[in-house]
């Protein structure tokens, strides 16, 4: 049934398809009579057909010829397009006669283990599967075929794969559930289609269409969509609260279509409900697309914008303006955030608990000092590369936000022993600690971590300069801690 393969759902190797239903993966190996007949079959005119025939059904492998059945064959791929393509099949018999697949052929005990299961435990065994694994046991019989349709299975829709036609994937998919709503899947609340690298704006449209209860997208990689398509998911989504769009290089806003600013009230602006923003990787975001973001999603609690280049503090005044309920921010590796940033950020006071300045080449202790007074409740701060940072910002770090639980200051050689001495006498909570390539740690200030923090669980002190000793000393106090290091001596 393919459930140990549940985790693999683009490319699978050599036996399986990269979608199983609506979608098969063609290849270029010379097709069968009977794959000759379904692509020139012109004998139905349902308005869902693509190649062959009537109501949907699944996808086999390429290297397998079609299942037969009493009306024919129907074929899982074509070999005339050479791409991914959209299949639309008959439902298959009560029994199979697949030559792989021989339950009748068996004795009636054996044949009978599986079929005993009422339909409310097939389900639940359904509901681990990825789609494309879904679909094809939607092809075993017509039990499982009305099972593997079950709308409470298709809540969630992942592709993933550079070979997959995915615009085609998603049309095909969303027509066969919307046929008990039509032309809405009222169902469908989460799209993951990451490294879908063949996604266009074409296949957002057929999501904002078709799906307005959709909750959660991630389209991370798929650097063919652009702005529009994004405004037409967050305008025709209402519900939308997870967003992702990493790597996606051609979106720089989030906004409203024009159409939906007209028709809405001037106040629409922050009902766009979406809480979760991921845009790491979107290379050309500058201050205006930020500031307009901020305006338009005021409800955002997770932020990452980790190396969006163009940011400035400026970008960063903006955010704190509309967006207030912040909890999560990533701004590393943008370089123009300095200081003055952090200043803009501290507005947050405690509702702020994790913060990555990584690589922020600009901020300085005085920076860290306007976070650890305002933001007291900080749980997660990276800072590695911040080489600014000296011992006196990490004491007022320690000092004043005492709840920390994770910390990388890494790459800083500013910091000392004395500043883990500090860290070690207020963070008796501290669990994760990074000082990977801090040039002026010595074992002393480990040991002095060790002995307070005992529930240490992560040390990371790769190209550090500390003994042996120190690192067994630590081994001996946090029973649970990781160490990573670089001493071959230590083992």
């Amino acid at each position: 049934m393919g459930a140990n393969n549940g985790k693999q759902y683009g490319s699978e190797g050599k036996g399986s398809s990269s979608i199983s239903s609506d979608v098969s993966s063609s290849t270029d190996h010379t097709p069968t009579q009977a794959q000759k007949n379904v692509a020139t079959s012109e004998d139905s005119d349902l308005s869902m057909r693509t190649l062959s025939t009537p109501s949907p059904a699944l996808i086999c492998p390429p290297n397998l010829p079609g299942f037969q059945n009493g009306r024919g064959s129907s074929t899982s791929s074509s070999s005339i397009t050479g791409e991914t393509v959209a299949m639309v099949h008959s439902p298959p018999p009560t029994r199979l006669t697949h030559p792989l697949i021989r339950l009748a052929s068996r004795p009636q005990k054996e044949q009978a283990s599986i079929e005993r299961l009422p339909d409310h435990s097939m389900v639940q065994i359904f509901s681990f599967l990825p789609t494309n694994q879904l679909c094809r046991c939607a092809r075993v019989c017509r039990r499982w075929y009305n099972l593997a349709w079950d709308p409470r299975l298709w809540r969630t829709i992942r592709l993933t794969g550079e070979t997959i036609n995915v615009d085609r994937a998603l049309k095909v998919l969303t027509r066969r559930l919307c046929q008990d709503t039509p032309n809405v899947c009222l169902m469908l609340e989460t799209v993951t289609v990451s490294g879908c690298r063949r996604l266009t704006d074409r296949g957002l449209y057929t999501i904002a269409q078709c799906c307005p209860e959709l909750r959660r997208l991630e389209v991370s990689g798929c650097y063919n969509i652009s702005n529009e398509a994004v405004f037409d998911v967050v305008s025709l989504c209402p519900n939308l609260e997870h967003l992702d769009v990493s790597g996606c290089s051609k979106v720089t806003c989030i906004s409203l279509t024009r159409e939906a600013s007209i028709k809405l009230s001037p106040l629409h602006g922050k009902q766009i409900s979406i809480r979760y923003l991921d845009m790491t990787d979107c290379f050309v975001l500058e201050d205006e697309g930020l500031h307009t973001i901020a305006a338009h999603c005021t409800q955002l609690t997770h932020l990452y914008l980790r190396r969006c280049v163009r940011l400035t503090d400026e970008g960063l005044r903006y955010l704190m303006i509309y967006c207030t309920s912040i909890k999560e921010l990533s701004v590393s590796d943008c370089r123009f955030v300095s200081d003055f940033g952090l200043r803009e950020i501290a507005k947050l006071e405690s509702r702020l608990r994790y913060l990555s300045i990584a690589h922020c080449g600009r901020v300085t202790d005085v920076g860290i000092r306007y976070v650890a007074k305002y933001c007291g409740k900080l749980r997660y701060l990276n800072a590695r590369g911040c080489e600014g940072i000296t011992d006196h910002g990490v004491e007022y770090l320690a000092k004043n936000c005492t709840k920390l639980k994770s910390l990388d200051i890494g790459k800083c050689p500013l910091v000392s022993d004395t500043g883990l001495e500090y860290l070690a006498l207020n963070c008796f909570n501290l669990k994760r600690l990074s000082l990977k390539s801090c040039e002026s740690i010595t074992g002393q200030g480990l040991q002095i971590v060790a002995a307070n923090c005992f529930d240490l669980q992560l040390l990371n002190v790769q190209d550090c300069e500390v003994s042996v000793e120190a690192l067994r000393f630590v081994k001996r106090h946090c029973k649970r801690c990781v160490i990573e290091h670089t001493n071959p001596a230590f083992f």
